[in-house]
């Protein structure tokens, strides 16, 4: 039982991180109705700076915020070049983003060489009755709950979140009432660099990133946030935490080889049962 509850904290923990990087998906879908494929890339960008930032000897947390706010550039970056351009469609711009992602590789390549980083997170653990439960599982749990709670609070309860709520209900309504839809959907990606770039600083103390690390995530944030058809942030959330939660269990009771396919083949699973039960729904999606 006790190790039952270590692999749940873990793959929660896990899957947190995999929902952040599909929140970010979907803010940017939300407003944009792009499909950002540089979304992994935040990610990997934040924490190669994050190991870099520490061996420098700058301390914890001010070495993790610069490093998210350098991904929120890097998103904002991003957004000028996919969308800053009047009349790009969703989908010229998602190509634009899968082209600046891979332009990322050789980026990250030629300023952190193509070794695996990692850097120390939280250390010790906390016992719950026969368990021993990772301090830094506890961690990513904790600030996950945290930043989704005040990214729901910024969308419902600033300027700023009613304006992204305006443009992504109906662009030409927003700009008809003076909504600048080109800045809306760059401050999205913005958000959605400061997400990805969260949670690459969150899972890199638990599994080492390198230049290529964007892939899993990428691929599992997508799977998560299809799961909200890219516009459902709780359900983002709950497609995180199943793919973390099984990724762990395969890997604990079965073989670590398999894991992510096994966890995306049951996203697949639950996406079929999910259109099935909800034919209506789907189409109008």
């Amino acid at each position: 039982m006790g190790a039952l509850l270590q692999y749940l904290v873990t793959g929660v923990g896990i899957g947190c991180g995999y929902a952040l990087v599909g929140s970010g998906l979907v803010v940017i879908h939300r407003v944009t109705r792009v499909v950002n494929f540089a979304q992994g890339a935040f990610a990997v960008v934040a924490a190669l700076t994050v190991s870099t930032l520490l061996t420098a000897g700058l301390p914890h947390g001010a070495a993790e915020s610069l490093a998210v706010l350098l991904a929120g550039v890097v998103g904002l970056i991003t957004g000028a070049v996919a969308i800053g351009r009047p009349g790009t469609t969703p989908q010229a711009a998602l190509v634009v983003t899968l082209g600046l992602g891979v332009f990322a590789y050789a980026v990250e390549i030629l300023a952190w060489g193509d070794q695996p980083r990692s850097f120390g997170g939280v250390p010790g653990s906390v016992p719950l009755g026969d368990a021993r439960l990772q301090s830094h599982y506890l961690l990513i749990i904790g600030v996950t709950a945290v930043v989704l709670a005040g990214l729901a609070l910024l969308f419902a309860r600033t300027d700023v979140g009613r304006a992204l709520t305006a443009t992504a209900a109906n662009p030409y309504a927003a700009r008809v009432v003076g909504i600048g839809v080109t800045r809306m959907g760059l401050i999205a990606f913005a958000l959605g660099g400061m997400l990805g770039g969260l949670a690459g600083v969150l899972l890199t103390p638990v599994h080492q990133v390198s230049f290529d690390s964007d892939v899993v995530l990428v691929v599992n944030g997508f799977a998560a946030a299809i799961l909200g058809n890219l516009s459902r942030p709780v359900l983002t959330l709950v497609g995180g935490l199943l793919l973390g939660v099984v990724e762990v269990l395969v890997a604990g009771y079965l073989n670590s080889s398999y894991q992510t396919e096994v966890a995306l083949v049951f996203m697949l699973a639950v996406l079929i049962v999910r259109a099935g039960r909800h034919p209506a729904a789907v189409e109008a999606s």
